[in-house]
């Protein structure tokens, strides 16, 4: 089979784009999927993600994302911004968008390059001595640090996730270092990828809320530094958590090609 895909990246974050609305790859075919996402034998990305017809009739598209090693995960925040940008690219969309993904509907914008999306309410953060956790869209371990560019992320990343503590289906986990009272540096180790990407959505955003909760910024808009590019996050905090919950950054068109498999 001759299949089409495109590649797109979110300040890093990188992911095949495949326009599956005719249905042409199987979301059970993980031995496909793995293979398409392998930097050596394969196409290369964090993950891949199909474009599908919607299922609701006030949805534009329908988001359905697998990390890199085959197998659906939950929500991807880079991934949904390139997967707008790919759908303005098909010409499904213009400046605006609704669709649904695994963790439920999310609206979007697309302005100047910059794409906008609209997470899932966060209602409980955990507050730990030395860590937070929340829920994002993907579940987050959130770890405020000192020089985090010495770190040995992939190391100390997946002693986090597979510790007895995430022994059911383990976690992401963020290493954070404040810059300023609105700005934090941000590197993340990702499940699925079982390494550290250049950038995660769901993470930063994670990042952003958990330091509002500790106290570590005041501010409901948060500036996110991470090795693949700055992305933002804003929200509004209420007695009921946290909710208008928006993640900001470019997503990009790598290139379009054809792959035999």
């Amino acid at each position: 089979m001759k299949l089409t895909f495109y590649k797109y990246q979110g300040t890093g974050n990188d992911f095949v784009m495949i326009d599956n609305r005719d249905l042409i790859i199987s979301k059970n075919d993980t031995k496909l999927i793995n293979h398409l996402c392998d930097r050596k034998f394969g196409i290369g990305a964090d993950g891949l993600i199909l474009l599908e017809n919607p299922e609701d009739e006030k949805d534009d598209f329908k988001m359905v994302y697998f990390n890199a090693d085959g197998n659906e995960s939950s929500m991807c925040g880079n991934g949904g911004r390139c997967l707008v940008a790919f759908a303005r690219f098909l010409g499904i969309i213009e400046d605006t968008a609704r669709f649904t993904a695994i963790d439920g509907v999310h609206e979007a914008t697309v302005k100047n390059g910059i794409v906008s999306l609209k997470m899932q309410d966060v209602s409980e953060v955990s507050n730990n001595e030395d860590f937070l956790f929340l829920d994002t869209g993907s579940p987050h371990h959130v770890i405020f640090s000192e020089n985090i560019g010495l770190r040995d992320i992939k190391k100390d990343g997946a002693k986090v996730r597979y510790s007895e503590r995430y022994a059911n289906g383990g976690t992401n986990v963020n290493f954070v270092e404040p810059i300023s009272s609105d700005s934090f540096s941000v590197r993340t180790y990702e499940r699925g990828v079982e390494d550290e990407t250049l950038s995660c959505g769901t993470g930063v955003t994670a990042v952003a809320i958990a330091a509002y909760e500790s106290g570590k910024t005041t501010s409901e808009k948060v500036s996110l530094i991470t090795p693949g590019g700055d992305l933002s996050v804003r929200f509004k905090k209420s007695e009921n958590g946290y909710s208008d919950i928006w993640l900001s950054g470019p997503a990009e068109q790598v290139f379009k090609g054809e792959i035999i498999c």
